[in-house]
């Protein structure tokens, strides 16, 4: 039978880190392009102690029943006071939605806002699912410039101008890919142009807690004066992925549309898996845990730039977050790394992430993302090196031509 798809979906690829698990999967493969947890830092033991009492006290039927779309009541309280640590001034539960991991907060924005053909703002490069969702929507993409300290404020206001886009999305703390975060003066810039100009924010935060030096900034959607900002946060890398749990916060209005948009698509977030995330928050546990997790991603984070320092290049330019996940690179010589992935990892054993796919034009090649979190320190010294000797014999190659 020949299928009739969708528009929507016809010439949409897959993404692109999803679709390179498969090589992943061969044993003896150091992989640098996930952005997964470190599976030791999960909290095993307490998630299944909290569970056992949810459902062994009284609340199992409440628990494994239908929910309401807004959230778990508890859950709403508590998961906004947690939001509250960036500045945030709301209090009031019509003012969150519970979703079902950070990326559903993208897509229910989305999904109230765009029609085909409108425009959106990304920093380039940007968080690639926010591309994928965007294209399912038949909306368009436009890169702004970014800057060692994000988004470049000229160049925002230049294409807010130009494109009149409906959003604004960006990743504040630590971005996916670069790791780069927006400075103080940036994010004021961020809340006042978007407002003089009626573009809607989605401020996107799920690395915020991760930080290793340097002080906590406000969010932007704490400077949010008229309303247009979106705070979408989860517990994914604080606490368990596999939850799929997170939060957004916005004007009344905004969250009602987004919770119409949320029955149509799941009717509500597992209400167990709201219900051991709540007594997570409210038994204390997430500051000490933070404070287990921080130092083992700090020191992962430190043994790749050390690596990186050691093994690489010089004709490579690496970024040295403060936080989070992920370290960018980009060939000074306009290398073509996304072409040389394939040969790279059958020859070193070792993956990365084509920087491509992060991109609104899709078409930049000289660039990659590497994940630290899920390598031991051992692995990420050998998976670095044999990265460092291939680039280097392909450029020496490149060179002699």
């Amino acid at each position: 039978m020949e299928y009739n798809f969708s528009d929507r979906l016809k010439t949409l690829e897959g993404n692109a880190i999803r679709e390179i698990f498969s090589l992943l999967s061969r044993p003896g493969i150091i992989s640098f392009a996930g952005g997964f947890p470190a599976k030791e830092t999960l909290p095993v033991a307490e998630i299944g102690r909290i569970t056992a009492d949810l459902l062994e006290n009284g609340g199992a039927q409440q628990l494994l029943q239908y929910g309401g779309t807004e959230g778990y009541s508890p859950l709403l309280e508590s998961a906004l006071e947690y939001a509250r640590r960036t500045g945030i001034r709301e209090t009031s539960v019509k003012n969150a939605l519970i979703i079902s991991g950070g990326q559903q907060g993208i897509d229910l924005v989305f999904k109230a806002f765009l029609n085909k053909g409108d425009a959106i703002l990304v920093e380039d490069p940007t968080y690639l699912a926010s591309l994928h969702i965007l294209k399912t929507y038949e909306g368009r993409a436009y890169g702004v410039k970014s800057d060692d300290d994000g988004l470049n404020i000229e160049d925002l206001e230049k294409k807010i101008k130009a494109y009149k886009p409906k959003i604004l999305y960006v990743v504040a703390n630590f971005s996916n890919p670069t790791g780069k975060t927006l400075s103080l003066e940036k994010r004021k810039a961020i809340a006042a142009l978007t407002a003089k100009y009626g573009v809607i924010v989605i401020e996107d935060d799920p690395y915020g807690e991760l930080r290793f030096a340097g002080e906590r900034l406000p969010s932007i959607k704490s400077m949010d004066a008229d309303g247009n900002v979106v705070y979408v946060t989860s517990f994914s890398k604080t606490i368990a992925p596999g939850l799929r749990t997170g939060i957004a916060v916005a004007d009344e209005q905004i969250i009602r549309k987004m919770t119409i948009g949320k029955q149509a698509t799941d009717v509500h977030t597992s209400t167990l898996s709201q219900a051991i995330i709540d007594g997570y928050l409210r038994r204390g546990l997430l500051n000490p845990h933070l404070k287990e997790i921080i130092p083992v991603y700090k020191t992962r984070k430190d043994a790749m730039i050390n690596a990186i320092r050691c093994y690489m290049p010089q004709e490579i330019a690496f970024t040295d977050p403060d936080g989070g996940l992920f370290l960018w690179g980009e060939f000074q010589n306009g290398f073509d790394v996304d072409g040389a992935f394939k040969e790279a990892v059958a020859e070193t054993q070792t993956a990365y992430v084509s920087g491509r796919t992060f991109f609104a034009s899709g078409d930049v090649t000289n660039t990659f993302r590497l994940n630290y979190s899920m390598s031991g320190v051992e692995q990420i010294d050998i998976g670095i090196k044999r990265l460092a000797d291939f680039f280097k014999k392909k450029i020496a190659k490149k060179i002699a031509k």
